[in-house]
């Protein structure tokens, strides 16, 4: 049984076992998240303690805001430089806290194994570009891996917008300003509204929340920047859709031409268990803004996006299925954890001759 003396040490222990986050209440079990499945470590805690770790992680001004009822959203950083993104709520009265483990530096993209395309998506001088996927699918990881692609071979001021801020850029070749929301700026769109008149090149979005960000990213990115943001949305076709079903009616064709004009590719990921176990490895869709897939936003006719993608392969466009389906017959991944991400199964199967789930 482990002994844990702080919560320093707690963090520590979970980097030990490779989990990807750590969920701690009071009146429940502890857990650890490793390879995106829920374990129970071997640690002696009880409720007493956890209370104890939890409130440790927070300053007099989150103290307050939390007994007043707010949910807290930030970033905890050891003295060892493991970095953190925190959620503490309240639950049956008592405490709760979910953290993901950051990775310390910023990875690459070819060191996570995703297609180079998105490397070239990055070289884009002006545009949107949307990385999407469920929660835990490593999209904040992916977005930071293009950022750091423009630090590391453009001279560019690049403005982040975080909730909380969860990667720490050292600059190379660009100039970069990050900004928290709550701490440094009130929130996205007050930020975004100042970033226009603080000469960014690139800016990075935390997350689209609604219409009026989404109208100020799109501003931004139709005057001239490169802008990247995040959607909690599981394919390219569905992403557009909900961009545009966000917005109120009377400005839907208005976003509609909008996008049709700005948007320079949507990356939509999930992550898949390893055959054999011992990791995960990401699946992708890909979508660029190529003529003929601006013309379906424009026209309407985004049902039909799904063949643009399987005709664009040789540009570095594809579907998820079709991603899936290699991880699959490279035996990567095992049929059956495919099937369980999939967008169309019947499809998938057909692409998989001689799999059985």
């Amino acid at each position: 049984m482990v002994q844990i003396n702080d919560v320093c040490e707690l963090i520590e222990y979970a980097r030990e076992v490779n989990a990807s986050d750590i969920h701690m209440k009071c009146g429940a079990e502890l857990k650890f998240r490793i390879h995106g499945k829920l374990v129970t470590p071997d640690i002696d805690i009880d409720d007493a303690d956890k209370r104890d770790l939890i409130i440790s992680m927070l300053n007099d001004d989150q103290w307050e805001k939390f007994k007043s009822g707010e949910d807290l959203d930030f970033s905890f950083q050891t003295p060892s430089e493991l970095r953190c993104r925190v959620n503490v709520f309240k639950t049956k009265g008592s405490i709760g806290t979910v953290m993901r483990l950051l990775n310390s530096g910023v990875p690459s993209l070819e060191n996570m194994g995703l297609p180079e395309v998105l490397g070239k998506m990055a070289m884009e001088p002006r545009g949107l570009i949307l990385v999407t996927g469920p929660t835990g699918s490593g999209k904040s990881t992916t977005l930071a891996a293009m950022i750091n692609e423009v630090n590391l071979k453009r001279s560019e001021h690049i403005l982040t917008i975080e909730d909380p801020i969860e990667y720490i850029y050292e600059p190379i070749k660009s100039t970069i300003t990050q900004r928290e929301v709550g701490t440094d700026v009130k929130d996205f769109n007050t930020a975004l509204k100042s970033a226009l008149r603080e000469d960014p090149d690139v800016i990075l979005v935390g997350e689209m929340r609604d219409y009026e960000t989404i109208s100020l990213a799109l501003t931004a990115a139709e005057t001239g920047h490169l802008v990247m943001a995040t959607l909690h949305t599981t394919s390219a076709p569905q992403t557009i859709d909900r961009i545009i079903d966000s917005c109120p009616p009377h400005a839907q064709e208005q976003v509609r031409t909008m996008l049709a004009t700005t948007l320079k590719g949507i990356v939509t990921q999930c992550l898949v268990p390893v055959k054999g176990g011992g990791g995960r490895v990401a699946a992708t869709e890909i979508l660029l803004g190529t003529d003929a897939a601006m013309n379906l936003v424009r026209t309407n006719k985004i049902h039909q996006m799904d063949s643009v993608m399987q005709a664009g392969k040789a540009l570095g466009m594809h579907t998820l299925n079709s991603n899936l389906a290699e991880l699959v017959m490279r035996r990567k991944v095992e049929f059956a954890d495919a099937l369980d991400k999939c967008t169309d199964k019947d499809e998938l199967r057909k692409l998989c001759p001689g799999f059985r789930e």
